[in-house]
């Protein structure tokens, strides 16, 4: 670890590029050549830092980008992503102009957005989302037909801007259940050849994120949405369980901070908020600069773990705000030594799923609560 790095920042983030670039080269070994790889990056790139990972992975081979917003699209044109953006969530009337201008292409999800879309000076790019059973955002197969009506009087939409349709799975995290999965695919198959039919040719078609294209190349279509794959993690432990013995997928993310303080306490010392814990030997205990501000999970409170000289150091107390302790007994430990919150240290390791589930989440959930003002250094 840099000296540097220890120098200037209490807690940081390091994002590899070598694992980033190896999950890449395994999806792309999975898809067919002319198969498009979309790097799902909404959401600060799931806490791995927007600009960070999406410069790494449009240099790895990525063929485009999703965002939430285009508020995140305009983030990367300013950045110098050239590559094609699809923002996924809705897209308030007034940011429409924007994309269009910046060639960022948008979700529409309902007959009112389209209205909107369609009266609106500047016109972008759209893909149609089609609701075909997660029911969330997404027009119904039943209500197609309105949508053509809207469409058919307007020939320049015809001609350029829908570029594709597209749908989301609800479900396609385990090779032994795919029923659910298969009669969302059947529906959107049937949607896609609606279109055709009414004209709307050589649209884009995509409806697998990284299950579903794990579980079957059927789902690939023209193009597939990478989003936790990419960054070196399973969407579920049932697909890790099946597949995770031919696919080796490299976390891309570690968390670390440094050890501020350390000392005694005594037999019987207290510690922290609400004297939650209570120690019952003479404990050794380190002092790290992080809490639930820097998203560390109050959940962790007394049960979490880090790595200290690459072995396990279990929280003591409370987790604060911006504190927390950690028990070192036994431990080579001085004031500014680093300390892993996520990742590895020596033959030790500590996954973004073990520490979601320890506090009652999902790793999706604890890495996209990494706050964003964190620094995210490229190793």
């Amino acid at each position: 670890m840099s000296d540097k790095i220890k120098s200037n920042f209490r807690t940081w983030i390091e994002i590899d590029y070598r694992a980033a670039k190896k999950n890449y080269k395994i999806f792309r070994k999975l898809v067919w050549p002319k198969i498009k790889i979309w790097s799902v990056v909404k959401s600060n790139a799931y806490g791995h830092g927007l600009t960070a990972f999406s410069r790494m992975v449009a240099d790895a081979g990525v063929d485009g980008f999703c965002v939430d917003s285009v508020v995140e699209g305009l983030r990367l044109r300013r950045e110098g992503i050239k590559k094609p953006i699809l923002v996924l969530g809705p897209t308030l009337l007034n940011r429409l102009g924007e994309a269009a201008v910046n060639d960022i292409a948008v979700s529409v999800s309902g007959i009112d957005s389209l209205k909107s879309l369609l009266h609106s000076k500047n016109q972008p790019h759209f893909h149609l989302k089609i609701d075909t059973g997660m029911h969330r955002q997404g027009i119904y197969l039943e209500d197609l037909s309105k949508v053509i009506k809207i469409l058919n009087p307007r020939p320049h939409i015809l001609n350029s801007r829908l570029t594709g349709i597209y749908t989301h799975f609800a479900s396609a995290k385990d090779l032994n259940y795919p029923t659910y999965t298969e009669q969302q695919f059947q529906k959107f198959q049937k949607s896609a050849r609606f279109l055709e039919r009414m004209g709307y040719k050589n649209l884009v078609r995509h409806c697998a994120a990284t299950g579903a294209t794990l579980i079957d190349k059927k789902y690939h279509l023209d193009a597939v949405r990478l989003g936790i794959g990419l960054y070196g993690l399973w969407p579920s432990r049932e697909l890790l369980a099946q597949l995770g013995g031919k696919i080796h997928l490299q976390p891309v993310l570690s968390w670390r901070t440094v050890v501020t303080e350390v000392k005694p306490l005594q037999e019987g010392d207290y510690v922290g908020y609400d004297l939650t814990e209570r120690v019952r030997h003479p404990t050794k205990m380190a002092v790290l600069p992080v809490g639930y501000w820097h998203g560390y999970p109050r959940a962790l409170s007394s049960i979490g773990e880090v790595l200290v000289s690459g072995q396990r150091a279990k929280v003591l107390g409370r987790v604060s705000m911006d504190l927390l302790t950690v028990d070192v007994t036994g431990l080579k430990c001085r004031p500014g030594d680093v300390a892993t919150l996520l990742g590895s240290d020596g033959s030790e390791e500590l996954c973004a799923d073990e520490v979601a589930q320890k506090s009652g989440t999902t790793h999706y959930e604890f890495l996209t609560r990494l706050n964003p003002l964190i620094e995210r250094i490229v190793t």
